[in-house]
């Protein structure tokens, strides 16, 4: 599906009169990117959690408790009900997505159960997810609402959770594909019922991702569905 917005853009890099010396620059910059790529995944390990964004190794620093407890509860709940149903695969942090000039690892990915049949066992990149949850920490949030909010959508990620562990909510985003952009489809807190949009019947509070006897609550619910 083309992108409306890229092609906008690339209408009006044609237009301009240097448009050929512009490409052949860029042509220049992104071929020394693919190389230095090529060498950080060479160099990536598996005790390692970084990231290949724009032409820069962004290392990822320890994060706080409440950030590592909500990324452990939303997997637990996701994953376990994943399984269950056996809709696909879902992982966390170390799971490598590459997209056509990034590669990221997402707190939480969600790959539907077509896209899950083709991994292998010794495979490292991986597509877009359906879902790609992101939980906030100081040192990522202009990345997780920037950068990866448009590369997401513009690679066909379906949905988007952005977790707020300071202000305990979840902003939920949803891909717009004749625009290939997110529009936000709901911003909920304590109260409230977080519902998947792409794992069919995934349905928690979203006290459940901030508060531990919710989290086994939500749990002891999935297993006896």
């Amino acid at each position: 599906m083309t992108n409306p917005m890229l092609s906008t853009r690339v209408h009006d890099l044609l237009e301009a009169p240097d448009a050929k010396l512009v490409i052949e620059r860029a042509q220049a910059i992104l071929a020394d990117e693919a190389n230095r790529r090529r060498a950080f995944r060479e160099w990536l390990r598996d005790d390692v959690k970084a990231e290949f964004i724009n032409g820069e190794i962004i290392m990822h620093s320890p994060v706080k408790r409440r950030h590592l407890d909500a990324t452990q509860n939303l997997l637990i709940l996701l994953r376990v009900y994943v399984h269950k149903h056996d809709l696909g695969a879902v992982d966390s942090e170390k799971a490598l997505v590459g997209l056509t000039r990034n590669d990221y690892e997402p707190d939480i990915c969600f790959w539907n159960a077509e896209t899950a049949a083709s991994f292998q066992d010794d495979q490292m990149e991986h597509p877009a997810p359906d879902l790609i949850v992101e939980v906030l920490s100081k040192s990522t949030t202009g990345r997780d609402r920037g950068i990866k909010f448009e590369d997401y959508a513009a690679h066909g990620v379906l949905e988007y959770w952005i977790i707020d562990p300071v202000r305990k909510s979840v902003e939920q985003y949803q891909l717009d594909e004749p625009t290939m952009a997110f529009a936000s489809a709901a911003v909920l807190y304590d109260d409230d019922t977080l519902s998947a949009l792409t794992v069919p019947g995934f349905q928690i509070p979203v006290r459940a991702i901030f508060e531990k006897q919710a989290n086994m609550d939500a749990l002891q619910a999935i297993l006896a569905a």
